[in-house]
C-alpha cells in the first residue's frame, strides 16, 4: 500500500473501531512500525483540523486513539441520535463529575464531604451514562468503591487526557503570581464544575 491507502486503511480502522484502539494494534495491522503509525496519525489527525472536518482523532495518553465528532458539531449530531444518554447534565451531576475529576479516585462518602450532600443518585446516573466507573477499592476502613472518570468522560468534553483539564484556583494563582495570568477562576466545587462545558 501506498501512504494514501495506508491512511485511508487507519481510517477504516478507526470508523470501524469506535473505541479507543491502541499504536501498536493498529501499526500491527497495517504492517508499519509504531513510529511511521504514529506519525500517520498525526498527519491525519492534522488535516482534519486543517479541513474543520466534523470528524477529529483524539489521542488518549499514554498511545490510544479514537475517530470521534469534533465536539463543536454536538448539538447537531445529538439530533439524530437517541439523546436519553447524552441529555444535558445538570448543575449537581456537573459539581460531582468535577469532584471526581479533579481527585479520581475517590469514594462516594468524599464527594459527600465535598459537596455537603447526599450524591448517591447523581452518581448513579454518571455510572449509566458512562462518564464514571468503579475504580476498585480504597485502602480505608470499610474498603469503600472507588471511582474515577472514563474516555467517554475525556471524549465527550473533548479532553486528550486528565492534564487538560482546566486549572484550579491554587494552580493558576501560581501562575498569576510569577505574572502569567491576570485573574484566576474560584474553587468551590459547583465554580469548578462550571469549567466543563458538556459537549
Amino acid at each position: 500500500m501506498n501512504e494514501a491507502q495506508q491512511t485511508g486503511a487507519l481510517e477504516a480502522m478507526l470508523f470501524a473501531h469506535a473505541e479507543p484502539v491502541e499504536t501498536e494494534r493498529l501499526a500491527d495491522a497495517l504492517r508499519l512500525s509504531a513510529q511511521d503509525t504514529e506519525e500517520l496519525l498525526h498527519d491525519l489527525q492534522q488535516r482534519y483540523d486543517e479541513q474543520e472536518s466534523g470528524l477529529t482523532i483524539l489521542h488518549f495518553e499514554p498511545d490510544r486513539w479514537q475517530m470521534t465528532t469534533r465536539p463543536y458539531y454536538g448539538e447537531v449530531v445529538k439530533r439524530v441520535l437517541d439523546t436519553r444518554r447524552n441529555a444535558p447534565l445538570s448543575p449537581a451531576a456537573l459539581e460531582v463529575l468535577a469532584v471526581i475529576a479533579y481527585n479520581q479516585p475517590v469514594s462516594r462518602s468524599f464527594i459527600e464531604q465535598v459537596r455537603g450532600v447526599d450524591s448517591s443518585s447523581t452518581v448513579t446516573k454518571l455510572l449509566e451514562k458512562g462518564l464514571i466507573e468503579e475504580a476498585g477499592r480504597l485502602d480505608l476502613p470499610g474498603r469503600p468503591v472507588a471511582f474515577q472518570t472514563t474516555d467517554t468522560f475525556l471524549r465527550v468534553f473533548g479532553l486528550g487526557g486528565l492534564k487538560d483539564l482546566p486549572p484550579l484556583h491554587d494552580e493558576v494563582a501560581e501562575d498569576a503570581a510569577a505574572g502569567d495570568v491576570q485573574e484566576a477562576p474560584m474553587a468551590d466545587g459547583e465554580e469548578r464544575a462550571e469549567q466543563l462545558e458538556w459537549k
